[in-house]
């Protein structure tokens, strides 16, 4: 595998000029109604379930199902070279609680995320500041009060150049002294342009939702197995 090319971080040739022509032409004649429904671009960290604190960071396209449930897409950057890393389905509190105790111990809350100023909806360059700073802080009202189930399929954190093992169920960071957040989420506001603090100042009205008991259960077996808290050591973003 070490012998063979390496592109986009991944192993393989680059794309052919047959291939990015017969792109080109598929993108201009066949159905694309699927992702044309996605209709936001979300970016925050998620850490692996059964090792919390390892954590990678994650774009999220997400499209509504229905106005209850959303589906996203994720990728390890924002550029037209980006990895698909995983999956992740959004639902609201009303279905949450519907589902079986077992199942409900696979999804994480938002709260944290949302509060902290962690979560970002990356903003269009020609869209004034202050315009999408208020859109930004009506998509929180709405991911807030969100569950969320996610599997990533690539374990870019570990170098992989191809998506290798098993899916691995992720969740979220619920609170600051679970990873270096100062420095990895301020590496990501510097690449962004955004400012996480003053994100945090202006969400301060969106209220907290009472998180569900089975919710963010990794975090809660960690605590109950006696780990000691440690800082996280994710993954770098794709260069």
């Amino acid at each position: 595998m070490d012998s063979l090319p390496t592109t986009n971080h991944t192993k393989g040739d680059q794309e052919s000029l047959k291939n990015k022509t017969l792109e080109t032409g598929a993108s201009m004649v066949q159905n694309f109604d699927p992702p044309k429904r996605l209709c936001a671009h979300l970016n925050a960290f998620h850490t692996y379930a059964n090792e919390p604190g390892r954590f990678v960071e994650a774009n999220h396209y997400c499209a509504h199902l229905n106005d209850d449930v959303r589906q996203c897409i994720l990728y390890d950057s924002d550029k037209p070279n980006a990895r698909l890393i995983g999956i992740e389905y959004m639902i609201k509190q009303h279905l949450y609680e519907k589902l079986d105790p077992g199942e409900r111990k696979l999804w994480h809350s938002h709260v944290f995320e949302v509060k902290s100023g962690m979560l970002i909806m990356p903003a269009p360059q020609a869209v004034p500041d202050a315009a999408w700073e208020t859109a930004e802080c009506k998509e929180m009202e709405e991911v807030v009060v969100l569950y969320g189930k996610v599997y990533h399929l690539w374990q870019t954190d570990k170098g992989h150049e191809l998506p290798l093992g098993e899916p691995q169920l992720m969740t979220s960071f619920t609170a600051s002294d679970q990873f270096d957040f100062e420095a990895t989420v301020g590496d990501r506001d510097r690449r962004f342009g955004v400012d996480s603090k003053k994100k945090a100042e202006k969400r301060a009205y969106i209220k907290e939702p009472e998180i569900h008991h089975d919710a963010d259960y990794a975090w809660k077996q960690r605590i109950g197995a006696g780990e000691a808290q440690g800082l996280g050591h994710g993954s770098k973003h794709a260069s």
